[in-house]
């Protein structure tokens, strides 16, 4: 019986013995991860299934379309092209004038007038500005804007390569504040006119002008808004706007495209200091052609004109006339013996239409009559005393700003 059982125990202890060993050589055969493993965990698909669980039977996210890696190898590394093309023809005015004033401080006080009469002594004292502006043809023709060169007895031009020369006045608009001048045609470098009918809010835009009299400066920018006006500038206003830098100085220089293309005359910042702030303003080329072309031919622009002033309607003016629209303008005054005025017009009408075309805004309406020939006959529609009438009218020829006022 001992025997038997020796011959049973000695084969389980071999067997306990070898199982030792094959786990200690192989520990993975009971389920345990090695080292390496255990820095590599295996993820829990359980939250993912959970997800996918929720987004069967909730609502799925939007599908988008991505961009495509932004690719500015496209753009221009740099505008010197654009500069070297538009810079020469960008002038400095030098403009100068001689004014009188008293001896003292005291002489412009009544009292003291009064024991001197108009044999006060006087002085000359020279007052002089600066400004830019722009060639625009091989005839020699500048425009720059008109507060540069206002009440100027001299004009001295100076161009990019060292040329000076003295500048004649060709014509002035004070309306859209421009001004032609004229300079010897001498080999002289010329500006491209862009189409500004076609600038677009983003496009770079760059100011070359001579800003605190430092010299030629370029600086650059992008076109901000189109078509702004109700400024209060001038009288015909579709300005450009821009947040190029531009600063006292620059008033009559170019605002060119990244071709070197002239997009419109630099006029006016809107600032708080004095300097730039980032919002600029610029007579459109097409606008600046457009006089150039009138001053050359006739010395004036020749504008339509109604011989009506007109304000914008408010609901309180448009209930009280009985409209239910705040379409048209309401004339407020009318010149005598012009135009409105022998159309029969009266203060208090409602002008709701010119040659089939609503009037909306008044600076606008202003505007579009500016470009209707004199002579031309139009008929409008007013309201007055709650009934449309139709009137045709003969347009006129606008006196100068200084008649109108």
């Amino acid at each position: 019986m001992r025997r038997s059982l020796m011959s049973l125990v000695w084969p389980i202890i071999s067997g306990i013995l070898l199982a030792i060993v094959l786990l200690n050589a192989f520990p993975q055969l009971l389920g345990e991860r090695t080292t390496d493993d255990a820095a590599t965990p295996v993820p829990d698909t359980s939250a993912v299934r959970a997800i996918a669980e929720r987004t069967d039977t909730a609502e799925r996210a939007p599908e988008v379309i991505e961009a495509a890696p932004l690719d500015r190898s496209q753009g221009p590394a740099s505008y010197a092209s654009a500069v070297n093309k538009a810079a020469p023809a960008v002038v400095n005015i030098y403009s100068s004038r001689m004014v009188e004033r008293s001896e003292h401080p005291l002489m412009s006080d009544p009292f003291f007038q009064q024991f001197f009469g108009k044999d006060m002594p006087q002085r000359q004292r020279m007052l002089s500005s600066l400004g830019s502006g722009v060639i625009v043809s091989t005839e020699g023709y500048v425009l720059t804007n008109n507060h540069v060169i206002n009440d100027a007895d001299e004009i001295q031009v100076a161009l990019r390569d060292g040329r000076e020369t003295l500048a004649k006045v060709v014509g002035t608009d004070p309306e859209s504040d421009l001004a032609v001048l004229k300079i010897p045609s001498d080999d002289l470098p010329v500006i491209q006119l862009s189409d500004s009918e076609q600038v677009a809010i983003g496009d770079v835009s760059l100011a070359i002008g001579n800003p605190f009299g430092v010299g030629q400066t370029v600086t650059m920018g992008i076109i901000s808004a189109t078509g702004r006006n109700h400024l209060g500038l001038n009288a015909y206003e579709d300005f450009i706007q821009t947040d190029a830098a531009i600063n006292p100085g620059n008033s009559g220089g170019a605002l060119v495209n990244a071709e070197g293309a002239l997009v419109g005359i630099n006029t006016a910042i809107f600032s708080r200091s004095g300097g730039s702030q980032g919002i600029g303003f610029a007579i459109p080329a097409n606008l600046a052609h457009q006089v150039l072309d009138q001053i050359v031919a006739h010395g004036r622009v020749i504008r339509g004109w109604l011989g009506i002033d007109v304000q914008a309607m408010t609901p309180d003016l448009a209930s009280s006339f009985g409209l239910k629209t705040l379409t048209g303008v309401v004339i407020a005054s009318v010149v005598p013996d012009g135009p409105g005025d022998k159309a029969d017009l009266q203060p208090g009408d409602v002008l709701m239409s010119i040659d089939g075309e609503p009037i909306v805004d008044a600076r606008e309406a202003m505007a579009d009559i500016a470009e209707i020939s004199p002579g031309t006959q139009l008929p409008i529609t007013i309201v007055r005393d709650g009934e449309k009438r139709e009137i045709t009218l003969t347009a006129g020829e606008r006196p100068e700003a200084s008649e109108v006022q």
